[in-house]
């Protein structure tokens, strides 16, 4: 390879690296894109509240409580044995909107603040409750609403759970407050 070439694949690269590290590494103290699993729908990010679906695609589930709108886009099975369900919330409610309701409440694991971490999917048939997975540290793998939704604003979600069965096609997602919706599998 000439030396012109090298040059090139190194600049190339260099310009691919510091792009890569000033979307994640902002300063801005959002780490909710940080603990997002690779593949994983955008985690807390405003946007449309039909980005990241298909323009003739229709929700799984839309519910509804306390000014709050959480629509359920996807729940998509990985060969890992991973669920990864996704969507999104938007704050309908007379100021910014922290999600401190849906947090968990298990004392054991470090606190998770305004997040998904209490989220839970039901496989009613099987009677088995399935809990958002957490990493080694206690966090869970799921949308952190660092800073809060502001009102009238939409955005990104996701939790991932431990896959139920194959056989299992359709799962109850309940989220602390909000009434639970039945919601659709796929195969990823």
């Amino acid at each position: 390879m000439s030396l012109k070439k090298s040059f090139a694949a190194v600049a190339v690269l260099a310009v691919m690296a510091v792009a890569g590290c000033s979307s994640e590494s902002d300063g801005g103290g959002d780490s909710s894109k940080s603990d997002k699993p690779s593949g994983a729908p955008g985690a807390g990010r405003p946007s449309a509240s039909d980005e990241g679906a298909a323009p003739d695609s229709k929700p799984l589930a839309e519910v509804r409580g306390n000014g709050i709108t959480l629509t359920v886009t996807s729940a998509v099975r990985d060969s890992g044995g991973f669920l990864t369900v996704s969507g999104t919330v938007n704050n309908g409610t007379g100021g910014i909107w922290v999600a401190g309701e849906w947090r968990s409440d298990e004392t054991e694991l470090k606190k998770n603040g305004g997040s998904l971490a209490g989220a839970s999917l039901v496989d009613p048939a099987g009677k088995k409750k399935y809990l958002v997975l957490r990493d080694t540290s206690g966090r869970c793998l799921c949308t952190k609403f660092e800073g809060g939704i502001e009102q009238g604003k939409t955005v990104d979600w996701f939790a991932q759970f431990p896959s139920p069965s194959g056989e299992i096609a359709k799962a109850e997602f309940q989220v602390p407050t909000m009434p639970p919706a039945t919601i659709q599998i796929s195969e990823g």
